[in-house]
């Protein structure tokens, strides 16, 4: 299977088991709803792509790797659901549906995502069932990339700040995962993971610019979710900080720092140039053109 593919067995695998024994049929249906269809998948792939990268000189298995990957979208997806709930964003829309909390009500989502983050570490112990060894060193990456002081819960407890480093709260926010995504796709495979945490910062770092751009300069339809947010909620935002044009050529820079920290194996030039066209991904054309 493909990168893409591998994924996308490794999530249905996961949720699959969470609904073996039947359980509430409304939990279940609010579980599948926010993990399927997806969105992009970076996360989970970045990790397959640092894994494959790593392979031909550590060895290691690649299934593990997408289990591990498939782990970080299932806490990518839990956080979305709690993020969208009335409390936090009342979003009324996410990947172009309406949210989990406007399907089946706000109670279900919130359960949906406790259960979204357990099914998350289950997952990580299946994939790694027959390498405890791995198991050992990925959850950890894992944990801080999602946990206090510096992972996703606590990028959303810094919008409750009365003062917040912007830089801080993003690297939070949305960073930490993918740094969590970097470290944990090397140590999946036995590859040491700290010299790929600045490739993850650097995507991390990226991708919240270009969401701060498209948050301004697009719409809801195109977005998928409510667009303005950043406004509306007063947050920290790299276009307040930079305006359009210095944002435009910060998400530039990090794209170039990304790919130059790359580390020096076997599958690094493919690694950079997987790099350069996910950064298509980010920002797109018609959006680069329209602030050129």
């Amino acid at each position: 299977m493909d990168a893409d593919a591998l994924i996308e067995w490794a999530l249905e695998d996961a949720v699959s088991d969470s609904e073996t024994p039947p359980g509430p049929p409304l939990l279940a249906g609010a579980i599948r709803h926010a993990v399927f269809p997806g969105g992009a998948r970076i996360r989970p792939q970045l990790c397959l792509a640092v894994a494959a990268a790593c392979q031909e000189e550590c060895g290691g298995d690649l299934l593990v790797s997408a289990g591990v990957g498939a782990s970080l979208e299932l806490l990518h997806c839990a956080s979305l659901v709690h993020d969208d709930l009335p409390c936090f964003d009342g979003a009324d829309m996410r990947r172009g549906k309406p949210s989990v909390h406007r399907t089946f009500g706000e109670p279900i989502a919130l359960l949906a995502g406790d259960a979204l983050i357990v099914m998350a570490f289950s997952a990580l112990a299946k994939a790694c069932g027959a390498a405890p060894a791995v198991l050992a060193r990925v959850i950890p990456i894992v944990a801080t990339a999602v946990g206090a002081p510096g992972g996703i819960v606590a990028g959303q407890a810094w919008e409750s700040e009365a003062q917040v480093d912007t830089r801080a709260y993003h690297r939070a926010k949305t960073g930490a995962l993918f740094i969590g995504a970097a470290e944990a796709g090397a140590a999946s495979v036995g590859a040491e993971p700290a010299p790929w945490r600045a490739l993850g910062a650097s995507l991390g770092d990226a991708y919240q610019v270009a969401d701060d751009l498209r948050d301004l300069l697009m719409d809801g339809a195109a977005l998928g979710k409510p667009a303005g947010q950043d406004e509306r909620f007063d947050r920290p935002s790299a276009v307040r900080d930079l305006g359009v044009r210095g944002a435009m050529a910060e998400l530039s820079a990090l794209i170039e720092a990304a790919a130059d920290s790359v580390p020096d194996c076997a599958g690094a030039p493919a690694l950079r140039a997987l790099v350069h066209d996910q950064a298509a991904r980010l920002m797109p054309a018609s959006l680069a053109r329209s602030v050129a």
